[in-house]
């Protein structure tokens, strides 16, 4: 299947890059150390959503600062050694202009710079939570990352891992690609479904991007 684009926007965590064990590590740290139970934990969806919600979610308000300055230390101090580049993310970034694309992450930019900087991943632009007030599934950090880049909503292709982000680039109005990285592909509601980027390729043109997936 062939889709133009003007820009491609990539979620992180499970798209670009793996660091589920070291978020489970870490959470699960953090959790123990706030006195949460597991079934309170459970309950709470980690992946696709911003740390700030995630906490709101199983504290009381007056100690989300605390708690959230905390798990953030606990997951960059975590990062070396703990993210691992997912197949076929090097070679197609690297088929890719520099202003062709951005990376929208749900994680802090301080996090998410050493994640990708772990992975040698250096984008010109970055959305991370630290630039929205409503993370995924809410469309607002696609649609900065699509104002960023100066580029129509329409013109942009998303790809994700996880329903939250998907639901995030439908709401945006832009093209869906989804990866069976971290979900079943029942699971995922997009244009197109494939294992991982080794499934996708990316050919610069004078008006954009001429992506091809082999799924």
């Amino acid at each position: 299947m062939k889709i133009h684009a003007e820009a491609l926007l990539f979620d992180n965590d499970g798209t670009l890059v793996s660091s589920m064990a070291s978020v489970t590590r870490c959470w699960t740290s953090w959790a123990q150390e706030y006195g949460i139970t597991a079934e309170d934990f459970a309950r709470v969806e980690l992946h696709g959503r911003p740390a700030v919600e995630i906490v709101a979610d199983l504290l009381p308000a007056d100690v989300v600062p605390e708690a959230l300055a905390r798990i953030e230390q606990l997951e960059v101090e975590d990062v070396a050694g703990g993210v691992v580049l997912l197949p076929g993310t090097a070679a197609l970034l690297a088929s890719l202009p520099a202003d062709r694309w951005a990376v929208v992450t749900s994680a802090t930019r301080r996090l998410g710079e050493a994640r990708l900087a772990e992975a040698g991943i250096r984008p010109k632009h970055l959305i991370s939570a630290d630039d929205i007030t409503r993370g995924k599934p809410d469309p607002e950090p696609f649609l900065l990352a699509a104002a960023r880049l100066g580029v129509d909503p329409a013109r942009c292709v998303v790809f994700e891992d996880a329903p939250a982000g998907l639901a995030a680039g439908r709401a945006a109005g832009m093209t869906t690609v989804a990866l069976t990285t971290t979900h079943r592909a029942e699971e995922l509601v997009a244009d197109v479904v494939v294992k991982d980027l080794s499934a996708v390729s990316a050919q610069a043109t004078a008006g954009g991007v001429e992506i091809t997936t082999a799924e």
